[in-house]
């Protein structure tokens, strides 16, 4: 067989198995493919596809997408719906169809989520020399684009003889299947040896399992751990995404339980406790609860758990106030274990180490003045939470107020997703997470034009996890996927709605319009730059300033329209907030496979939502000649001067 018929046979051909979760676990590794098809591809992996299709279409169903870096986005949120046990994998041509996978390579390593790249590449014998879409480098004859992937890649290899795909294969899955080092995989495929006859050995194309391995932690760490925790006096967790991909939410609400210890969350750990958990203090960081931040402020001891300590997570150093406050780090990666100048490092899946930690914390608690002030704290963020939910701007709602009607109109079950932009903080200091799978906001990258694409990723997990489930049991209906987006990170990739709608995909689409640019514009005037460049306004030629102009006539509803995709106006008007909670209701009554429904509501982006009490290290200019940004570095120095080194 050709090289690509071996790569798409093998991969067709590989199982991930689980012992964590609920019972043994046991499903395709790469249930698909995506591709764009070039020069580069289109007569290796592609004719694989096309003869695998006539044959037997269930072994590597293929996808079709309208932008390669979207591809990989889809594939990201099909990974981390489905908590790093399976990933798809994407084809694309030589040139700009592999580079467009770049940014999603990036977005793929700095989430720790697995993805499989199968970029083309030029010819390996050089024999048709340069080909179309070849970079030539004079001082280096051997570097394609496709070397751009190395920095981005937790494995990178390319296939120059046919030979090598074994073992380049075999590497490549072991590191998507390895929680401490997934990312993206990136195999790079030259096209003239996609299309090259070698002998494949059967057993390499027989079924084969990759077991998740969970490290079990040591009994001198948690022995350790558990002297720190009852020598503490102001305990806080910190729960990071790793809390869910080790399907470690019972475990950490029975150990806190136990212990009465207050749960804070990363943007990735939202889901780790139901919002109104009795422990659960919410958000922490820069986009915090006031509830969580004050908590951490005079913390004594930090118990991290999955969490790799993202600058908005540690409120870039200034979160943690104690002068002797302390880190116990839990992590399957021993990067993230390491940080923050840790007291203490356990190296171990999360779910397996708070069971042990349990069994040697039994009998203690902390104080009565601890759990008296979590208690005052949330009941005040509550409050403030309800207030901005209830404001009543009229007739252009506040970002709050849509938030909250959104999250009204949701079922626990449906996942709401987003990336970029003031919606990632607003959700996460505000959104009230009912279920483990209910938020998918990818912040450690923040990729504007995620929202969309990752979105139908989180959709295709959703049903297939459906239809993993016994059937006649509410697990068994699809849940319902809602993007929230705005309009600056909707023009960035809009178009694999098209998508969307091509396979009848059912994503129901939150777009919040208020002409610009709201989450820079807000941060460009709190550091004293005047929200310059942040608005869609026409151009004042005299002055050449954009600032000024009229808002732009652009009708993005009629844009999604024109794509195919069923549109509901929200108008502004008295009762703006209950048309949108009705609209939400509407498009999730539509059937499944009846494809997209997008929302398009209008905002006053000139309201905020409520401060975290907490701050985000963007360095000011120290020497300028506007007051406002003179103003701002007065106060930026200030905080400054609350940095921690944390260096143990």
């Amino acid at each position: 067989m050709t090289v690509a018929q071996a790569v798409v046979e093998f991969l067709g051909r590989q199982y991930t198995t689980d012992d964590a979760g609920e019972g043994e676990y046991r499903e395709r590794l790469i249930p698909g493919m995506f591709g764009i098809f070039g020069h580069g591809n289109v007569a290796g992996v592609g004719q694989a596809l096309k003869q695998w299709q006539v044959q037997d279409p269930t072994l590597m169903p293929y996808y079709q997408g309208r932008n390669e870096q979207a591809q990989v986005h889809q594939s990201v949120g099909y990974a981390r719906h489905s908590r790093r046990r399976a990933a798809f994998a994407v084809s694309s041509s030589i040139g700009p169809g592999a580079t467009n996978m770049l940014t999603g390579a990036a977005l793929a390593t700095t989430n720790r989520l697995p993805v499989l790249l199968l970029p083309s590449d030029t010819f390996a014998t050089r024999a048709a020399d340069p080909v179309l879409q070849q970079l030539e480098r004079p001082e280096a004859y051997d570097v394609t684009v496709n070397d751009a992937f190395r920095p981005l890649s937790k494995y990178f290899d390319r296939v120059s003889r046919p030979e090598q795909l074994f073992s380049a294969l075999f590497h490549g899955l072991r590191v998507l299947t390895d929680p401490a080092e997934t990312g993206a995989v990136t195999i790079s495929l030259p096209q003239d040896v996609q299309a090259e006859v070698l002998d494949v050995p059967g057993e390499f194309l027989a079924e084969r399992e990759w077991r998740i391995r969970r490290p079990e932690p040591e009994d001198a760490d948690i022995r350790r751990a558990a002297q720190l925790i009852r020598s503490a006096e102001r305990p806080l967790i910190i729960a990071g995404g790793g809390v869910l991909y080790a399907f470690a939410g019972t475990a950490l609400a029975e150990f806190a339980e136990l212990t009465g210890i207050p749960v804070a969350y990363t943007q990735a750990g939202v889901g780790s406790l139901p919002w109104d958990a009795p422990y659960c203090v919410g958000a922490v960081g820069s986009t915090g609860t006031t509830a969580a931040n004050a908590l951490a402020r005079d913390a004594d001891l930090i118990i991290g758990i999955g969490t790799r300590y993202e600058d908005f997570t540690t409120a870039s150093r200034t979160a943690f106030q104690h002068p002797d406050v302390r880190f116990i780090n839990i992590n399957v990666a021993a990067l993230d274990a390491y940080k923050q100048g840790t007291s203490l490092p356990v190296v171990a899946d999360a779910r397996k180490a708070l069971v042990k930690l349990s069994q040697s914390l039994s009998g203690y608690r902390v104080s009565g003045d601890l759990a008296n002030r979590m208690a005052a704290e949330k009941k005040r963020w509550n409050q403030t939470v309800d207030d901005a939910f209830g404001s009543g701007h009229t007739p252009l709602p506040s970002q709050n107020e849509i938030i909250g009607a959104v999250n009204r109109a949701m079922d626990p079950r449906d996942v709401v997703v987003c990336a970029a932009g003031s919606l990632p903080g607003d959700l996460h200091k505000m959104w009230r997470v009912r279920d483990p799978f209910g938020y998918h906001v990818e912040y450690a990258y923040s990729c504007m034009g995620y929202e969309i694409p990752g979105g139908m990723g989180v959709k295709r997990a959703a049903v297939d996890e459906a239809h993993r489930a016994q059937e006649g049991t509410a697990a068994s209906q699809p849940r319902d996927v809602v993007v929230m987006v705005g309009d600056g990170s909707y023009l960035m990739m809009h178009t694999e709605l098209v998508t969307a709608v091509a396979e009848g995909l059912k994503l129901i689409v939150v777009l919040i319009q208020n002409h610009g640019y709201a989450s820079i514009g807000a941060l460009s005037e709190s550091l004293g730059s005047q929200r310059f460049g942040t608005k869609y306004r026409t151009l004042d030629k005299k002055r050449h300033t954009f600032d000024d102009g009229e808002v732009l006539p652009v009708d993005l509803a009629a844009n999604a329209e024109s794509l195919g995709v069923r549109v509901i106006r929200v108008e502004p008007r008295q009762g703006v907030i209950e048309d949108l909670e009705a609209a939400v209701a509407k498009a999730k009554a539509e059937p499944e496979g009846s494809g997209p429904v997008l929302i398009h509501v209008e905002s006053d982006p000139l309201l905020d939502a409520p401060d975290s009490e907490s701050w985000w290290d963007v360095p000011v200019s120290g020497v300028s000649s506007l007051e406002s940004t003179q103003a701002a570095y007065e106060t930026y120095a200030s905080h400054k001067k609350e940095q921690k080194p944390f260096l143990g």
